[in-house]
């Protein structure tokens, strides 16, 4: 009993403020005395969640709920006190990735994204997204980073894919944006060959399933369709071009236009037929079928 008491007592003292920042939540003000939050537990546009600097102990005054670390993990993780105890013990980063209110629109129109920081993908929440959709560390590391970023003074974080301008295109699990310059993402090797993707994750996904690709091709990730109709030029300059765009209306619209315009083209969205795009048939379908499938097209 003795030695429970004790791991209580020091999970207790262990930051309230670096437990929360380490599930995505960030003060929205904070004070010699405390830190206010907009609540972990629900949307919101006021903060009502306050954190005393000087007890380490919190309050939701949305629900009248408040406690120790201990309570909070309890509470963010649904689980026991013993639970609770076992996640305090481990990696700081251990906590799954806890919806963080998202840039609203509001924000974002004459709030420009400030990037705080560039480094590698570290972060525990978005490292389990990243393995949701079966992406591997080895892959992601290659071609993003992880993007600490600011809106309206609110600080958020996600996977950056950077563009030829040099804006950043930026996902997590709950959210999905861009910082300006909006560009096209362009990765050249002097190659007479061009793979062209939608987004970032068809081009991670690809990566994944072909990874000798990027020795072979140029890859062009067009960030929007909204640029297919100013990049053909530069897509009519290849040899050939292989075509994984979505499966979706706008998808089959430009690639039945790039068809059209590139007589240089091959469509090979076929492989991934009865789904959106080519992450979400990685996501859904058995290995062994996405194998064989790929095996049984040659690319050019």
């Amino acid at each position: 009993m003795k030695e429970k008491r004790l791991d209580c007592e020091k999970a207790r003292n262990i930051d309230l403020v670096s437990t929360l920042a380490k599930s995505g939540h960030f003060p929205v003000r904070k004070t010699e005395k405390e830190a206010w939050f907009l609540s972990p537990f629900r949307i919101e546009t006021q903060a009502s969640f306050k954190v005393s600097l000087k007890k380490n102990y919190w309050i939701d005054f949305g629900t009248f709920e408040g406690g120790s670390t201990i309570d909070l993990v309890m509470k963010m993780e649904n689980c026991s006190v013993k639970e609770a105890l076992e996640r305090l013990s481990g990696p700081m980063d251990h906590y799954s990735f806890h919806q963080q209110p998202n840039p609203t629109e509001t924000e974002h129109r004459g709030n420009p994204i400030q990037i705080i920081q560039e480094m590698e993908i570290e972060h525990r929440a978005l490292q389990n997204y990243l393995r949701s959709r079966k992406i591997s560390a080895g892959t992601v590391k290659k071609f993003c980073k992880e993007i600490h970023y600011k809106i309206s003074g609110r600080k958020y974080f996600a996977i950056g894919l950077q563009n030829r301008s040099g804006g950043w295109e930026l996902r997590n699990r709950y959210w999905k944006g861009s910082t300006s310059p909006k560009d096209v993402s362009f990765m050249q090797n002097a190659s007479k060959k061009l793979a062209l993707v939608e987004g970032m994750f068809d081009m991670l996904t690809l990566m994944e399933l072909r990874p000798e690709i990027r020795n072979s091709h140029d890859l062009l990730i067009l960030n929007t369709t909204a640029f297919v109709k100013r990049m053909i030029t530069e897509i009519g300059g290849y040899d050939s071009v292989e075509l994984f765009l979505d499966r979706d209306k706008t998808g089959l619209g430009m690639t039945e236009l790039l068809l059209e315009k590139c007589t240089n083209s091959r469509d090979l969205s076929f492989l991934y037929e009865g789904f959106k795009d080519m992450n979400e048939w990685m996501v859904k379908s058995a290995k062994d079928e996405i194998r064989q499938r790929i095996q049984d097209v040659s690319l050019s």
